[in-house]
């Protein structure tokens, strides 16, 4: 796989619809459900770059999360689109760190969630590895 010589977009975003499962007989997305909506953002963002998870992970490239955080502000629900944006706020040597925020579009944008998550460069085995330089933005 060729991969480009930079990152150029550290900013998407997603709509997501939340489904019936995700949910309490409430209608009210569960808390569990959030860092599975961060890693689809995560994964755009990097779809967006011109990169794939499965193509780094060939070219043995991992990332592991090493620290999340979530606040919650509003409930989510049943079946009402909600945007997810994630921005890639900062690359290092060996971690990466990206801030999330879930909003409602049918309520002016009011915030439902906010989050972060700080992912670690691995190898194979596990081990830190230093992060490629295509995975810093321009």
């Amino acid at each position: 796989m060729q991969f480009p010589d930079a990152t150029k977009i550290t900013s998407h975003t997603i709509t997501i619809v939340p489904r019936y499962h995700e949910t309490d007989q409430a209608g009210v997305v569960h808390h569990c459900v959030y860092p599975v909506w961060f890693e689809m953002g995560r994964t755009e963002l990097l779809r967006a770059n011109g990169l794939a998870y499965k193509d780094l992970e060939a070219a043995g490239i991992m990332f592991v999360v090493v620290e999340l955080t979530v606040r919650y502000r509003r409930p989510a629900r049943y079946d009402e689109p909600i945007k997810l944006t994630t921005i890639c706020s900062n690359v290092t040597a060996a971690k990466v760190e990206h801030k999330y925020t879930l909003t409602n579009p049918a309520e002016n944008d009011v915030v439902l969630a906010e989050g972060s998550t700080i992912l670690a460069c691995v190898d194979r085995e596990g081990k830190v590895r230093r992060m490629p330089g295509f995975m810093y933005p321009e």
